[in-house]
């Protein structure tokens, strides 16, 4: 594995932020020499998928990530003067078990703690932190904000928080991305990790492919915000360094703490999420015991419904079309999957629910079974 790797990334799918191309991140990654990278998208996963596959593509290790939001306070807190501000937090799977719980803070952030931004907590991070490795983030961080606001204490209590929490997997997070609020924060975070006994780790916030794209992301911000590149109160970054930068240039600048590149590489190694495709994942439908397959529950289901419909003598057209359904349903293994859908469109119409199947399904078998 080369001597570092990105853990901090921005695709297309941090919406209006992030102005990399899914695709054309493994192959920059390949160029530089380098043979892993993460993905960290604000907030979302959506772009996981095509990561891994674009990754796997070019012989680059994917990492799957998030930059989770993080309430101030819980959650389910929307007071507009307390919780409109929000903290981030890196996030990085190191196995299946990872990619389930980030995947679930993810998705409990959009349907539980969307607030301007879909928000987790602390809470929830205790429930689904295992085989997760976390690091302290951007300046939007929580432990940076308490260092902005030149707070040692809560900087200290905040980085223990984490450390009790996530163990030798918690990361404190130190950039080289011209902001001079974070030359201070580096060095501050370099004394925390000394003090406290946490490892550093250096990552770039790349929010865009090379240096010269650098204009390009003000205006993606600018359609974000509603401004005109003209306007002078408008929201910009005042720097062109947050970009995918090579290994030689992450090293030179860290060079007085190589400890926070080596640990890139650590984390990296730590990191083996495998996707595997083309096969149908389903739960597992339990039937009556009577019944030896799955395959025999679902015939008997048609059939009945075919009785229902069409009465004890069905015509020759109606059963082959039945025949004819039922074996492409079984060859393409979609048994379980009809028998799941069949069972909570049962239960509503034996509860007095609306409920309408579309079209391709009412073309289908469950013109029987579902009647």
């Amino acid at each position: 594995m080369s001597n570092f790797v990105h853990l901090h990334i921005h695709s297309e799918y941090s919406l209006l932020d992030g102005a990399n191309r899914i695709k054309d991140l493994p192959v920059r990654a390949k160029e530089l020499g380098m043979d892993a990278m993460a993905l960290t998208d604000h907030g979302a996963m959506f772009g996981v998928i095509d990561f891994y596959k674009a990754c796997k593509a070019n012989d680059i290790k994917p990492i799957i990530g998030c930059e989770v939001y993080v309430a101030p306070r819980k959650r389910t807190d929307k007071d507009p003067n307390l919780d409109a501000k929000y903290n981030h937090l890196i996030l990085l799977a190191k196995n299946n078990n990872g990619y389930k719980n980030l995947a679930k803070l993810v998705s409990l952030g959009y349907t539980e703690g969307f607030y301007y931004k879909p928000r987790i907590d602390k809470e929830l991070l205790e429930k689904y932190h295992e085989d997760l490795i976390c690091c302290s983030a951007c300046l939007a961080g929580e432990v940076n904000q308490a260092i902005l606001k030149n707070d040692m204490e809560e900087a200290k209590r905040v980085a223990l928080w984490f450390k009790d929490l996530f163990g030798e997997d918690y990361y404190l997070e130190i950039q080289n991305n011209g902001i001079k609020e974070q030359v201070l924060a580096n060095q501050k975070l370099i004394q925390l990790s000394r003090e406290l006994n946490i490892p550093l780790v250096a990552t770039n916030d790349a929010h865009y492919l090379k240096r010269e794209d650098a204009y390009n992301h003000e205006v993606l911000l600018c359609i974000q915000t509603g401004k005109k590149m003209s306007d002078e109160d408008r929201m910009r970054f005042e720097t062109d360094e947050l970009y995918v930068k090579s290994p030689e240039e992450m090293s030179e600048y860290f060079k007085n703490v190589p400890d926070a590149i080596e640990n890139t590489v650590k984390i990296a190694e730590k990191c083996n999420v495998e996707f595997e495709f083309g096969h149908t994942i389903l739960p597992n439908y339990d039937v009556p015991s009577e019944f030896e397959t799955h395959y025999d529950y679902l015939k008997k289901l048609c059939d009945d419904g075919i009785k229902n419909r069409y009465g004890d003598n069905p015509s020759k057209e109606i059963l082959d079309r039945a025949e004819y359904e039922m074996s492409v349903i079984n060859q393409m293994g979609y048994v379980d999957y009809f028998l799941i859908v069949w069972d909570y469109i049962h239960y509503a119409k034996t509860h007095n629910i609306p409920v309408r199947t579309w079209t391709w399904f009412r073309s289908r078998i469950y013109c029987c079974i579902c009647n």
